[in-house]
């Protein structure tokens, strides 16, 4: 059976799709194409935190792409990690963890998951999943 190429086009990633969490706007790029991976754009809108969440078994991988955000994990959200445009940040599958921004601009990560479509796990607080 021949493999295909797909591509998404910017101009069709516009909407929120897929698990949301509080205070990010996620929205699936390749979804659903694939068994192994899948990825979406995250944009945190000014002074905004997500809830503390974690992805299920999926590792993730987030690529800053525009804005100064953080991401906040550990015990009780003890550990505060700053991502500038370029970097990379590696959250393992069940991680608690919280997206930051502090700024007064749009923060967009390129999200890239181990798993057909994105898993998020809304919790109530630390430690709590």
């Amino acid at each position: 059976m021949p493999r295909e190429v797909h591509v998404k086009k910017g101009s069709e990633i516009n909407a929120p799709s897929g698990a949301q969490t509080d205070g990010m706007i996620r929205m699936s790029a390749i979804t659903d194409m694939s068994d192994q991976i899948c990825g979406t754009v995250m944009i945190a809108k000014p002074r905004t935190s997500s809830a503390v969440h974690h992805h299920g078994e999926e590792d993730t991988i987030v690529y800053a792409a525009k804005g100064f955000g953080a991401i906040v994990s550990g015990p009780d959200g003890s550990k505060r990690q700053e991502l500038v445009p370029g970097d990379f940040a590696l959250i393992p599958a069940f991680a608690e963890h919280q997206e930051v921004n502090d700024s007064d601009e749009d923060v967009v990560w390129i999200i890239t998951r181990g798993g057909r479509n994105p898993i998020v796990h809304n919790i109530e607080g630390w430690g709590k999943s």
